[in-house]
């Protein structure tokens, strides 16, 4: 089967928390110019730039740009034929993160190569000289790779929290730099104390795999002052022990994250390709591709979500899709929330609490998935114990079809989906505060395929719709938030191997808050790759006349201002990089 053997020559190997294995499927779009791809929906407190040492300057967000003409970044000659043996470095069209004009002081917290699976360990120590309560803490990691490599993945713990998440960018084999930033305010209350640190990006590097992944992690603390005061973070931030959790008895909000990825090198990494006998696919699931990620407290459901169907940089059988600009999330892998303030109550009774994660329609034994957890908590100041009790879970039924349809071209088509709605209240000291949180997940896909898998395409959308109504701190308070996570790629392998992607991926949100019916704040995100490249298999490198183009645009909006930014290459090279609003 022509694919599998495709499948299996860019198989690579990535790593995490324990040891998940993976590189990426096979598919791409042909890339839409800035004005055709609409915008909409909104980005989370965890924003990440990617930003090469050679990218062109860019216009700060909420500031007019001169779109009289598109950034150049090829040469005076022009874009070149083919991919040659160097493009430009990764760069994303994500927003930096903002950073107030105080004092700050940075910390190098990992400085490392990766030729293994060995984790680097060191310590933390909590900056001196900018006090214990900062504004803002912003996570960079620069790295550099050249060579020949698999994307990997990896994780940084401090304190025996997971505070990032990433992959890698594949190399070209004169070398590539990336960075990568992220807020990490969040887990102020992690950074306060001294930890241990243990990082890793697994890798393997051997006479054909040669690229050494060289990393350099950094903190740097924003102090507040004059009107720049501290950010507004969880009290406490928790992990697991031997899977149970312990609460301080004062909780009154309760956050639980899962940094869940599937990878494994094997199907889990593209679960969403998957297909349930008696379907003829080189990939197999019980239940077809519906996934969903549940988090149970005590044994009882407590939290659903879908998880983002991340391509890593060697996705979809085409490395040369992602040289440049990687998918969406790629470089920071997000983690799914949980709000379990209705569980608060239960708790905060003082005794460890049984907390579970589990990934459904992963086949029974099978490996591929990483849920670790961190829980976020926030305290009542004033009282020693806040008591509550949980009032309401109620979960509708989980809908996980999926239908074969056999023929010239062979067909699974699935739908999926879920309900979850729990409720509880606690006896704070500005009193009784009643939480209630209603999840909605759906999913739709439809997979055609040939014989051999020579042509392999999906369209799947995937939506998850979060409420949270909070009633006893003055007016009702609601949040809204609409995600949207879309995917229409196909791969064609043809008779004399060129083997061709198209594929364009979605990542978007809508976010409402409102108090007493009054909108207090909102935002839209919409960020969407689109590409298309072409490359003959089962060469060597240097024999395999790469052709591709790519695009993204990122596009921020609401009540905190406005972003946007087009970035668009061609083999390799930037051809625009646009920013306007």
């Amino acid at each position: 089967m022509r694919r599998r053997i495709v499948m299996s020559m860019l198989a690579g190997v990535i790593l995490s928390a324990s040891t998940f294995l993976g590189a990426g499927p096979a598919s791409a779009a042909p890339p839409a110019d800035a004005a055709q791809l609409a915008a909409i929906p909104a980005r989370s407190a965890d924003q990440v730039a990617a930003t090469p040492r050679d990218a062109p300057s860019e216009t700060p967000a909420g500031t007019a740009a001169d779109t009289s003409a598109d950034a150049p970044a090829a040469t005076a000659a022009g874009t070149p034929a083919e991919f040659g043996t160097d493009w430009h470095d990764p760069l994303t069209a994500a927003p930096p993160v903002a950073r107030p004009a105080t004092k700050s002081c940075a910390v190098t917290v990992a400085e490392a190569q990766f030729r293994d699976f060995t984790p680097y360990r060191g310590a933390y120590a909590p900056p001196s000289g900018c006090g214990d309560r900062w504004s803002k803490v912003v996570l960079r990691l620069d790295g550099k790779v050249k060579g020949r490599q698999f994307d990997r993945l990896g994780y940084l713990h401090i304190g025996g929290v997971e505070i990032f998440r990433t992959s890698t960018p594949e190399p070209s084999p004169d070398g590539i730099e990336w960075s990568v930033e992220k807020d990490v305010t969040r887990y102020s209350d992690t950074f306060r104390r001294d930890g241990d640190v243990e990082m890793l990006i697994g890798n393997v590097v051997d006479d054909t795999y040669t690229g050494v992944l060289d990393v350099k992690v950094t903190l740097t603390f924003y102090a507040q002052g004059g009107a720049v005061k501290s950010a507004a973070t969880p009290d406490r931030v928790l992990t697991l022990q031997d899977g149970t959790l312990t609460t301080p008895r004062n909780s009154e909000r309760v956050v639980a994250e899962v940094y869940a990825t599937g990878s494994g090198g094997g199907c889990e990494e593209y679960w969403y390709l998957t297909v349930p006998d008696p379907a003829p696919y080189s990939c197999k699931a019980d239940k077809g591709p519906y996934r969903e990620v549940q988090i149970k407290v005590d044994g009882q459901l407590a939290g659903i979500a879908e998880p983002f169907p991340t391509v890593w940089t060697g996705g979809w059988s085409n490395p040369f899709l992602w040289y440049v600009i990687p998918g969406p999330r790629a470089f920071d892998i997000k983690p799914i929330e949980y709000d379990l303030t209705p569980y608060a109550g239960l708790l905060n009774d003082g005794r460890p609490h049984r907390i579970d994660v589990s990934v459904v329609g992963v086949p029974a034994g099978q490996t591929g998935w990483s849920t670790p957890v961190n829980v976020l908590v926030w305290q009542d100041a004033k009282r020693a114990h806040v008591s509550g009790a949980l009032t309401e879970v109620r979960a509708g039924d989980l809908t996980n079809s999926s239908t074969y349809t056999p023929g010239s071209e062979e067909r699974l088509d699935t739908v999926g989906g879920h309900r979850l709605t729990t409720a509880g209240y606690v006896d704070t000291s500005h009193g009784r505060v009643r939480t209630t949180v209603r999840r909605t997940l759906a999913n739709t896909s439809a997979h055609h395929w040939t014989d051999g898998e020579n042509t392999d395409a999906l369209k799947a959308t995937w939506t998850d719709d979060e409420t949270v109504t909070v009633d006893g701190r003055g007016p009702v308070g609601v949040r809204r938030t609409h995600r949207t996570y879309t995917m229409d790629g196909t791969t064609t392998l043809a008779a004399d191997d060129r083997l061709r992607t198209v594929l364009t991926l979605g990542d978007r949100a809508a976010v409402d808050e409102t108090r007493g019916g009054r909108r207090t704040t909102w935002s839209r995100l919409d960020d969407t790759y689109a590409g298309d490249a072409t490359y003959t298999a089962n060469v060597p490198r240097d024999q395999r006349h790469a052709v591709g183009t790519t695009s993204e645009r990122y596009q921020l909006y609401g009540s905190d201002g406005c972003y946007d930014r087009v970035l668009v290459t061609a083999q390799g090279v930037l051809t625009r990089d646009r920013s306007d609003c």
